[in-house]
Formats: structure tokens, C-alpha cells, sequence
């Protein structure tokens, strides 16, 4: 298999394991698990693998004492984009939701060209008109239900935080960090979070007796769509580039579609239909040509080299 073949096809598993989620939280949900309860143990059981990784690449855990104060917000944003999205699928199905999370890349352009005075395209401008009547053709479901205005906030919201935190990491001091040891510190720090919020509410919830499986669930969360998610995105980019690995991120909604339709049941019409694909297609467009998002969205390819092998001298008798 060639490199940029290979490139392409970690790229397609980097996206479709993210957009997982759906898959292993919803079950948890039926059991009785509040979203704050499934972060809790995703996180917490994504820590030791991100360590692992982390020590695999032969990178330390020590920080500065001044990056603790920005680690820890943008613990808080990444954090608070998770329990959005979570929270969004007690509202509505969990694909539209995946969809409209898709939104953030056309929120990262619009955040640069406001904050950053970076030059927002027409082309840019006209990606979000298309996205935005994408998402108004999710209005409405296959049984008549509108799409909850209280859950299309939440995910609009989930969009929003993400889209800060990406912006923030590369605009912060924590640029200059190795992506992999800025998302060990961001996790960790998020789950503080959610280890104060359950805390205050009696505890984590957990699996019932009856259904001991589920721990699989909780454990997949924080192995597929957190370290598989993230090495296989870094790997890609290293073959083919950050622009066709930020465009192949259009299969996690897709990936959260086929698993709402074939697992659980979600029906798909085609109004819906096409308001994914527009949704998909503004955001690809941005993506590819938006002002600046690529190298904004994909900071990996610098800042999480390929591992070094040392190499033994051979002497000579």
C-alpha cells in the first residue's frame, strides 16, 4: 500500500471513530448513565492512554508553572464542548446532532476573521448561508416533530466551544506544545471538571449489574474516539497533508448517520438528506479554501513529529 493510499485510509478511521460516539454513549443513556456520568469514566479512562502514548513517543509529562492557568481553560472549553454534545442527545437524534456539530470549521474562519482580522472570503460567506439552510432543513423529523430549538443550542454551542478551543491552542502560548501533551493536560483537566459535577450530584453513575457490558462501552469512549481518533489523525496528516484530512472529517457526521439508522433505528428523509449534504459540502469548501482554517484546524503535522529511532553506532574491530 502506498503512502498517500494509506494516508487517505487512516484519515477515513481518524473521522469514523470519532463520530463513534453516538454509538457507545447511547446505550448508556437507556441504562440509566447521565452525560456527565459517561464523561466522567471516558475521560478518565482516556488518561492512561494518552499517558501511554505520550511515553511511547519518548515525550515527558513536565510542564511549566505558567501553562497550568491556560491548560486548564482550554480543559474547561474542550470539556464543555463534550457535555453539549452529549447533553444535545437527549434532545434530538444523535446524526442531525453529529451534523450540526460539523459547523465549527465555518466557526473557526468567522472567529479569525473577527478576532484575528483575517480576510473573511465570500466564498466563506456563502458556506454559511448554505450551512445555515442546511441545519433548517433538519427542522423537522420523519414523524412531524420539529427539531428541538433547546437541543440545536446546545450543539450550536458544543460547535462554538470546540471551535474557540482550536483557535485558542493556536493562538494561546501552548502553540509551541506538542499537541499530544497539550491534549494529556486538556483531558486531564477536564476531567476534574467532571469529577466535581459528579461529585456534587451524588457520585458517577455506573453500569447497572444487570448489564455489565456497558463497562466495554465506557472504555471504548475513551480508547476509539480520543487515542485512535488522535493517532490516526496525526499519521494521515503526516502522508497526505492537513487540508484532505480536515476534508475526510465530513465522515464523522456521517459515521454518527449510519450508526443512528442502522442501530438505533433514527429514520432518514430526503429533506434530511439533503440538508446533510449541504451541511457537508459548505464545511468542505471552507475547509479547502476558508481563510486560513486548514493550517488552523490541523496544527499536528509540526508540532507531533514522527518518533526517532536511535540508531547503534557500529564499530570497527
Amino acid at each position: 500500500m502506498n503512502n498517500t493510499l494509506k494516508g487517505y485510509l487512516l484519515g477515513a478511521i481518524a473521522a469514523a471513530t470519532y463520530g463513534m460516539n453516538p454509538l457507545f454513549a447511547l446505550p448508556l443513556y437507556a441504562d440509566g448513565l447521565d452525560p456527565d456520568s459517561v464523561l466522567f469514566f471516558r475521560y478518565l479512562f482516556a488518561i492512561p492512554i494518552l499517558a501511554l502514548m505520550l511515553r511511547l513517543r519518548g515525550r515527558g509529562f513536565r510542564i511549566k508553572g505558567s501553562d497550568i492557568i491556560p491548560l486548564a481553560a482550554l480543559g474547561l472549553l474542550f470539556s464543555m464542548s463534550s457535555l453539549t454534545l452529549f447533553e444535545s442527545y437527549n434532545y434530538m437524534d444523535a446524526g442531525i446532532a453529529s451534523t450540526i456539530l460539523f459547523v465549527y470549521p465555518i466557526m473557526v474562519a468567522l472567529i479569525m476573521a473577527t478576532c484575528f482580522h483575517e480576510r473573511l472570503t465570500l466564498r466563506t460567506i456563502v458556506c454559511l448561508a448554505v450551512a445555515l439552510c442546511g441545519i433548517g432543513l433538519l427542522y423537522k423529523g420523519s414523524d412531524g416533530a420539529t427539531l428541538s430549538l433547546v437541543g440545536t443550542a446546545i450543539v450550536m454551542l458544543s460547535a462554538l466551544s470546540y471551535a474557540v478551543y482550536i483557535v485558542a491552542v493556536n493562538r494561546s502560548r501552548l502553540r509551541t506544545m506538542a499537541t499530544l501533551r497539550v491534549t494529556f493536560y486538556v483531558t486531564l483537566f477536564g476531567w476534574l471538571l467532571f469529577l466535581v459535577r459528579t461529585l456534587a450530584a451524588g457520585g458517577p453513575h455506573m453500569p447497572s449489574h444487570h448489564a455489565p457490558y456497558l463497562w466495554l462501552n465506557l472504555f471504548a469512549l475513551g480508547l476509539l474516539p480520543t487515542a485512535v481518533s488522535l493517532l490516526c489523525t496525526t499519521a494521515a496528516i503526516q502522508y497526505i497533508g492537513s487540508t484532505p484530512t480536515a476534508i475526510l472529517g465530513a465522515l464523522e457526521p456521517a459515521t454518527a448517520v449510519f450508526f443512528g439508522v442502522v442501530v438505533f433505528g433514527e429514520v432518514l428523509t430526503p429533506r434530511e438528506m439533503l440538508g446533510f449534504v449541504l451541511i457537508i459540502g459548505a464545511v468542505s469548501v471552507v475547509v479547502t479554501a476558508g481563510a486560513g482554517v486548514p493550517s488552523v484546524l490541523t496544527r499536528f503535522r509540526h508540532l507531533f513529529p514522527k518518533i526517532r529511532r536511535s540508531r547503534r553506532r557500529i564499530r570497527k574491530v
